[in-house]
Formats: C-alpha cells, sequence, structure tokens
C-alpha cells in the first residue's frame, strides 16, 4: 500500500484532498508546515481535521526556513522595487521542497496537496505533465509552474478533477468543521495586506523619493517605494487634474503618468522553468497568465540568453517585474518564469 503525507492547511482542500486518498486506498497520514507564529487557528483546524478522518498528524517546524527562503527574500525584493509573488517561491521550496523532503525521510513515497490542478505522466515524453483542473475557476496550476520533475515524480493532485461544492460535501459527509470555512484571500504572514506595514514592522526602513511624471513634473515626496505598485492609482495623494497611475520606479522616484503608458507587448523572464522540456526548443505559441487570475493572453516565446522573452498578440496592463508569467498551450501548463520588465 502506498503510504502518501497529505499536507494539511487547516482549510476545506486539503482535508477534502485526503479523504479522497483514504478512499483510494492510500495509508493517509497528515502534517502541517508551521511557518510562522500567526498560525495557531490553522493548525488547530488542521489537526481537528486528522483526527476525525482518524489518520496521524505531525507538524513540521519550518519558521526559520520560511523566512529565509521566503519572507526574507520577499522583503528584499519590495527594497528592489520589486512586486514578488511568495507563494510561488513558499511552493517550490517549501510545500514541494523540504515537506517532500520529510515525507521521504519518514518513509512516504507520494506527498498530496488540495490543489486544484491535474497531473499525469505522458510517456511519450518521459515526462510528468500539469493540466488545468477540470473548474475553471478553482485552477491552480499558476502556482505550480516552477516544479521540477523530480518534485512532480512524487506528487499527488486528487483536487484536480474537483470543484469547490464538491470537496465541501465531501468534508461535510466526514463531520469536519472546516466543511465550510471560507477561503484565504491573502498572503499567509500578511493577512490583512498590509505589506507596508509588515515591512516596517520586520526591519525594512521604506525608501522615500519624490512623485515624478514621465515630463519630469515634480509632485512631491512619496512614502516609500515599497508602498506603490504598478497601475496603482488610489492612495497616491498627488493632486493632478486628471487620473494618474504608478507606471514605473526610477532610483528612489516613483513614476507617475497616464493609464496609456501601463501597456506593454513585449516581456522579459528570468529563473524559466518547463514541464514538458528541459530548454525552450525554439519559438512557440502559448498563452500566458501575467498574474494570478482566470484570464489568458496569447504571445509568442521566444528564447534569449538567460530566460525568455514574451510577445503578445495585444498589449497588456501593468506588467509588474517580480511577478510570474507562466505560460500555457490550452489546458497544459508549459511553465514560466519571474518578469524582469516590459516595453511599452
Amino acid at each position: 500500500m502506498t503510504r502518501v503525507l497529505a499536507a494539511m492547511s487547516g482549510g476545506v482542500d486539503s482535508a477534502a484532498a485526503a479523504i479522497l486518498l483514504r478512499g483510494q486506498g492510500f495509508d493517509v497520514c497528515g502534517a502541517t508546515m508551521l511557518l510562522h507564529d500567526a498560525q495557531t487557528a490553522e493548525l488547530d483546524d488542521a489537526r481537528r481535521s486528522a483526527e476525525a478522518l482518524g489518520i496521524p498528524f505531525a507538524v513540521f517546524d519550518l519558521r526559520e526556513d520560511f523566512a529565509r527562503l521566503v519572507t526574507r527574500p520577499f522583503a528584499r525584493a519590495y527594497q528592489a522595487g520589486l512586486t514578488p509573488n511568495p507563494c510561488v517561491v513558499c511552493n517550490r521550496t517549501l510545500k514541494f521542497g523540504l515537506f517532500l523532503d520529510r515525507a521521504l525521510a519518514l518513509g512516504c513515497e507520494k506527498i498530496a496537496t488540495g490543489h486544484y490542478a491535474r497531473l499525469g505522466f505522458d510517456g511519450t515524453l518521459g515526462r510528468w505533465l500539469v493540466r488545468k483542473a477540470a473548474d475553471a475557476g478553482k485552477d491552480q496550476t499558476y502556482m505550480l509552474y516552477s516544479l521540477s520533475q523530480a518534485q512532480l515524480s512524487h506528487v499527488l493532485l486528487p483536487m484536480g478533477g474537483l470543484t469547490k461544492q464538491a470537496a465541501r460535501e465531501l468534508a461535510e459527509a466526514e463531520g469536519l468543521p472546516v466543511a465550510h470555512k471560507h477561503d484565504s484571500q491573502d498572503i499567509c504572514f500578511i493577512p490583512d495586506g498590509g505589506y507596508l506595514s509588515y515591512l516596517t514592522a520586520h526591519g525594512v526602513t521604506p525608501q522615500t523619493g519624490e512623485f515624478r511624471g514621465l515630463d519630469g513634473t515634480d509632485y512631491g515626496p512619496h512614502r516609500g517605494l515599497e508602498a506603490y505598485t504598478l497601475g496603482q492609482r488610489r492612495g497616491l495623494g498627488v493632486p493632478a487634474g486628471s487620473r494618474i497611475y504608478v507606471v514605473g520606479k526610477q532610483g528612489r522616484d516613483v513614476l507617475l503618468g497616464p493609464e496609456s503608458a501601463l501597456y506593454s507587448r513585449r516581456v522579459q523572464i528570468r529563473d524559466v522553468n518547463f514541464l514538458p522540456f528541459d530548454t525552450l526548443p525554439g519559438e512557440l505559441a502559448a498563452e500566458a497568465k501575467l498574474r494570478y487570475t482566470p484570464k489568458t493572453a496569447r504571445c509568442l516565446v521566444r528564447p534569449v540568453p538567460g530566460g525568455a522573452e514574451l510577445l503578445f498578440d495585444e498589449p497588456q496592463r501593468a506588467v509588474t517585474p517580480g511577478q510570474a508569467a507562466v505560460l500555457y498551450q490550452g489546458d497544459l501548463l508549459l511553465g514560466g518564469g519571474t518578469i524582469t520588465g516590459a516595453e511599452p
């Protein structure tokens, strides 16, 4: 019997994944990663779900690793004028990295998560491939683009064919208290979405400077580079006669301009990872997501030194350095990379 360690976050999806695997005859254990000190409720919910399902449960204290691999790089990226995506990094380095290492050390052959995505082995290619979930509204493949073949070979994603409602019904049938728990919409270590408050509380001194127009107009001082991201309009406090947006950063200055200045067709990415092949074989047509939304846009992907370049059919709004560009062909996840820049 295959032994599986289910990554239980304290939510309904990971609990439903454990239920499905147990029903399929796997020897299921559960574990939660302790990543930060504000996780008490999630730990309690995960433990209660495991107890209700009658499966062994463990807590892996990864707080130091989380700080080293996720939150400190997150702060450094903001200081560099980027808008990072810590969830992608956490999935690669912790959930499918250190958590998987712990599972293998405990004698488990696989780990399972509650991600809504479909995983299968392609015998012709000899590679593990990821496809979008059956429930398009819950698809989470965007967060999985950076996983390696070695990681995917030890993963089960049982939620790929289910809807959210089906997950809740599974949990309710087992009497789990998380059956109707609301989904979290925020980054786990910043539950209120207050990025600047989090950064300053963790030793980051905001880099103050000036608001400047593209024509050189000085609009006065800003609160710090870390407080602004591309496309932002609200909260600027700038007395402009028309709508004005954050369109870039230069040194310590935040650049302001019209919405038309936010659109780009040529986007550069680095730290690329592909699932159907090791390296980009040449130009290929794809669809890209430039943020975590269901929307994709058609583009041509070209290999360039140090990464790849995306040439979009239509201009894309507020392409943000530090975020992930994730590539697809239909429902097949091709891979992706970190956005480094875009040309108007």
